[in-house]
């Protein structure tokens, strides 16, 4: 007899996702030891699909970028694939600041249960912001933007990656629902300005949008670093509730992904079903 987290077919409808919000110090290989620590606690603790924040190897800053830039395959994406085979999981990478002939790049690896890199997303909308009297970070002051969208498959959904300031971007979502995707998953680092204002709120009307999961997954919170940020990492159902968060601090939160009530919210409401209006194509009425 099929479980409850089996559909007919045998393929599992139900699995569990970490995500690791980390706080990152500046020694590199402190933060590579926490990965190892903290992912295999999430494995233990039945973890699937484990994911790691924006630039969980660096400190965030442009300062920063070229100095912890690495080569991928490198240091920290051999520790990634370490661990996902040791484990037999499916990892996230966060990002980290990559070096591709002569520039610099935030980049989010995955890596399968047996080791293998299965995908490479670079952060395609950088984060270029100035909200005057609070906050003016420029991204591209240190990165190139990337140029492609990544999906990969697991045994139970297809997933689809971007980076932070790439959630603003409802397009992005909604070709990577189009393309199949259940779950998407953003590694970011909302500032003290944008993360209280717009963090959840951009990962609800993803989630809305398009009738799937949404998972964010920030560093910790530490009032002592140049780029403090917001925390709060955290999972949204297709119906826009928020199903796991966390504080600021480190810390590990889980979320049990159901594919089979994604399926039932889609049958409710069949937005996706529905061919949308071209708005461009219609023209205005002239009074």
């Amino acid at each position: 007899m099929a479980s409850m987290s089996d559909n007919v077919s045998g393929a599992a409808t139900k699995f569990r996702l970490a995500l690791i919000q980390l706080a990152v110090s500046p020694l590199k290989a402190s933060n590579l030891s926490k990965v190892r620590t903290l992912v295999k606690e999430a494995a233990l603790k039945g973890a699937k699909v484990v994911a790691l924040p924006e630039c969980f190897n660096s400190p965030y800053g442009t300062n920063y970028f070229p100095e912890y830039a690495e080569k991928i395959p490198g240091e920290s994406t051999q520790v990634l694939s370490e661990v996902a085979k040791e484990h037999g999981i499916h990892l996230i990478g966060g990002s980290i600041p990559e070096e591709d002939g002569g520039k610099l790049y935030n980049a989010c690896t995955v890596f399968a249960p047996n080791g293998s890199m299965l995908m490479k997303y670079r952060k395609i909308h950088l984060f270029d912001i100035d909200v005057p009297g609070k906050i003016c970070f420029r991204e591209s002051e240190a990165f190139s933007p990337g140029s492609t969208m990544c999906t990969f498959d697991t045994p139970y959904c297809k997933i689809g990656i971007g980076i932070c300031y790439d959630i603003r971007f409802a397009e992005l979502a909604h070709v990577y629902t189009k393309r199949g995707c259940q779950l998407l998953v953003y590694p970011g680092a909302f500032s003290m300005t944008t993360g209280p204002a717009h963090w959840e709120l951009l990962q609800r009307a993803r989630a809305v949008d398009n009738q799937v999961y949404i998972a964010a997954v920030s560093p910790a919170h530490n009032e002592n670093d140049s780029y403090v940020a917001w925390g709060h990492s955290s999972v949204v159902n297709p119906w826009g509730e928020v199903v796991a968060k966390a504080g600021s601090e480190e810390t590990i939160i889980y979320a049990d992904i159901d594919l089979k009530y994604l399926s039932d919210i889609r049958q409710q409401i069949p937005v996706l079903k529905q061919k949308r209006q071209d708005l461009y194509s219609v023209q205005a009425v002239q009074n």
